[in-house]
């Protein structure tokens, strides 16, 4: 019931206009293109999320790229933050590939979900807080559709903070005792399920070395573990 339950959601989430200035922006970005894609078709809609609907992880990231999941139609599809994703995700047993270069390659996930704070790519990478608040319904959605979900893997702290809030436990927890963003940082929720931290895989992190492919992979060799009860 929750695949076709969560199809239904990704629908819905495809025909989202709740954003004005996000859906002129990525209208704007589909139709100007870049020079390197000038010959493909962009996606230029709210991008939904992908994955397993029997998934153990469910990883949280920030929003589309304005050429990378904005031009594909698939989160972290076609940009350098999906080539490191995917090949962690790959080397950990969550992909049947390490590549991702659009939404029908062949790439398919296994207990794993990838969902975003926002749906649409936004100016900068920086979406509002009202239009982080207008998306998180559709977050909200997934994890109720993802009851098998063990460990969650939050990618920067925008999509930490927006998890905390979809599922509840921001409100459940004083300030003080909220579980905190730093890469690596791990909490046990109050349901048992893990909440572990990363930094996010954008060029500003990885190409300046705060982000590297040790750091990353120990995120995922976690989150593996945790799946695999070890």
């Amino acid at each position: 019931m929750s695949a076709s339950q969560l199809d239904k959601l990704n629908r819905s989430i495809t025909r989202c206009t709740r954003c004005v200035r996000l859906r002129e922006y990525c209208t704007q970005v589909a139709e100007t293109k870049v020079a390197r894609f000038r010959s493909q078709e962009y996606w230029g809609k709210p991008v939904p999320g992908f994955g397993d609907s029997h998934a153990r992880l469910l990883i949280v990231g920030l929003a589309p790229a304005a050429h990378g999941a904005n031009r594909t139609g698939r989160m972290f599809t076609g940009d350098s933050s999906g080539d490191w994703l995917y090949e962690a995700l790959h080397r950990f047993g969550f992909a049947n590939q390490p590549t991702s270069t659009w939404r029908d390659d062949g790439l398919e996930l296994s207990e794993c979900w990838i969902a975003a704070s926002a749906r649409c790519a936004p100016p900068d990478n920086k979406p509002l807080p009202e239009e982080l608040m207008n998306c998180r319904d559709y977050l909200i959605r997934e994890i109720d559709l993802l009851p098998e979900v063990s460990v969650i893997v939050t990618l920067g702290g925008i999509a930490h903070d927006t998890y905390l809030k979809a599922s509840g436990w921001w409100d459940h927890f004083r300030p003080s005792e909220r579980p905190r963003f730093g890469h690596g940082v791990e909490a046990t929720l109050p349901s048992g399920q893990q909440l572990l931290a990363s930094y996010h895989p954008s060029r500003q992190n990885t190409n300046t070395g705060r982000l590297t492919r040790p750091m990353w992979h120990a995120i995922f060799e976690r989150a593996r573990a945790i799946v695999d009860g070890k």
